[in-house]
C-alpha cells in the first residue's frame, strides 16, 4: 500500500538530502565525492548520474541546496568526514537558475 505523502513511483525514487522529500530519480541532481585540483575533497555535481562511487540526490534548487548545507547533509549522505567543500554544487545549482 502506497503512503499518500510519497511520490508515485514512475521509475526509481530517491530522497532529496535537502528537503527530505521523495522524488523520481530524474527530477533530482546526483552529487558525488571528488577532489579539487589540490587533492582536497569536494562534493561535485553528477548530472548524468554516471560517476562511480557513493552518491546522494538533491533537488536542483537553491532552497534545497541551502537546506542541505545548513543540515550538514552532504558529508553524512556521502559518508565522509572532515572539511568537505560543497562550492561546486552551489555553483552548478546557481547556473541552472540563471
Amino acid at each position: 500500500m502506497e503512503r499518500q505523502d510519497e511520490t508515485p513511483a514512475h521509475g526509481p525514487v530517491r530522497t532529496c538530502i535537502g528537503c527530505r522529500k521523495r522524488a523520481t530519480k530524474r527530477e533530482l541532481l546526483r552529487v558525488t565525492a571528488g577532489s579539487d585540483a589540490h587533492g582536497r575533497p569536494v562534493v561535485v555535481p553528477d548530472p548524468t548520474a554516471t560517476a562511480p562511487g557513493r552518491g546522494a540526490h538533491l533537488h536542483p534548487t537553491s532552497e534545497c541546496y541551502d537546506l542541505a548545507v545548513r543540515r550538514k547533509a552532504f558529508p553524512r549522505a556521502l559518508r565522509l568526514e572532515g572539511g568537505l567543500s560543497v562550492a561546486p554544487v552551489g555553483e552548478y545549482v546557481a547556473s541552472l537558475t540563471v
